[in-house]
């Protein structure tokens, strides 16, 4: 079984403010780069929607990922509401995110299954 943990945020974006949305994506990419931890990042936009399909290795990378991304984070709050946050990974990797994302409204996804190629 990995260790891998995934973040899905879903961003609603305030009416006038997608263009301003997109340059901060801009901003999350560069901050995530360097990032040794991250599997994957990437942004899809459904209408006014902005969804981030994100991985990290360990909860450890996802704790680095998100001091990394905190100003641009910080940005997109001020013009998107985060309307739904889901974290997937196996149960050992998500208790050791849960006290430092006490005040997020976090979704707690448990690994049940699966199969890793």
């Amino acid at each position: 079984m990995s260790n891998t943990v995934s973040i899905h945020p879903y961003f609603k974006v305030h009416a006038g403010k997608m263009d301003a949305a997109r340059a901060i994506l801009a901003t999350f990419i560069e901050c995530t780069r360097p990032e040794t931890a991250c599997l994957y990042y990437e942004f899809t936009v459904n209408g006014d929607t902005v969804f981030c399909r994100e991985a990290y290795t360990s909860a450890a990378g996802v704790l680095t990922h998100l001091t990394n991304v905190s100003q641009p984070l910080g940005e997109m709050l001020k013009i998107s509401e985060l309307v739904r946050l889901e974290l997937h990974g196996p149960a050992a990797e998500l208790d050791q995110l849960r006290a430092p994302l006490a005040e997020l409204p976090v979704q707690w996804f448990v690994y049940e299954t699966g199969l890793v190629k």
